[in-house]
């Protein structure tokens, strides 16, 4: 049983930091162009890539663990292939992920201003983030670059398995936290009502990136869930 953990929109394996160092012998991937090779143009495009990644490297009934787009990814996968999927993570993510067209057109202009862009579109995604990890995340994102970033939130912006994601018969773990604006409560809500074998965890004052906010408490999650596979 091998975990697998999936980066959300223009990030890269290094997000998952608490999380690698904590569980032996699990994996966090850097998606297809991140920062290296093209980007795959929707989520059923990066489940694919994942799969034939999974195939490749052997492993057998993996756990994927998905954060935001991350999770739609995970999520895709499940569906596309259920024999091959021991159990899902989904962290501070959605069966939809409609982005605001006023933010994808802040990324936009942030292909041309690098800077602003990390400044004032990434940078405060962090801000409850341990300083020294905080740093490493963000140079790894601004060699992924904004033009990748804007790719992946128009793959979030098309994902949309709302009238299909009640399919998911994989044991799922279902994370977020109080104070996650991206991905509300709502929406956690939403995929442990609708998947059969679900346990919805919510923790006190965690934004969007409360794996690395509050990692003990979500490390602990994983772990029990684990145990229970």
């Amino acid at each position: 049983m091998k975990l697998i953990f999936i980066h959300g929109a223009g990030n890269t394996g290094l997000v998952w930091h608490y999380q690698t160092r904590h569980f032996a012998d699990s994996e966090a991937i850097s998606l297809l162009g991140h920062p290296e090779g093209k980007p795959c143009t929707s989520i059923e495009d990066y489940a694919e890539w994942l799969h034939k990644y999974v195939l490749g490297k052997g492993y057998s009934e993996p756990v994927l663990a998905g954060h935001s787009m991350g999770g739609a990814v995970a999520q895709m996968y499940a569906l596309n292939y259920p024999q091959d999927v021991k159990g899902l993570i989904l962290i501070g993510t959605g069966a939809r992920l409609r982005v605001r067209p006023d933010f994808l057109s802040l990324l936009e202009a942030g292909i041309e201003a690098p800077a602003t862009w990390l400044k004032n579109l990434v940078e405060p995604f962090y801000s409850r983030v341990d300083p020294a990890v905080k740093e490493k995340v963000i140079k790894k994102v601004a060699e992924v670059g904004a033009a990748v970033q804007l790719n992946d939130f128009r793959c979030c912006d098309k994902f949309d398995i709302m009238d299909r994601v009640h399919q998911i018969t994989a044991p799922t773990l279902v994370i977020c936290g109080t104070d996650d604006d991206m991905t509300p409560v709502k929406f956690s809500q939403y995929l442990a009502n609708k998947i059969a074998v679900a346990k919805l965890v919510v923790i006190e004052s965690g934004s969007h990136f409360v794996f690395m906010e509050k990692p003990e408490e979500v490390n602990r999650a994983i772990e029990e869930f684990l145990r229970g596979l």
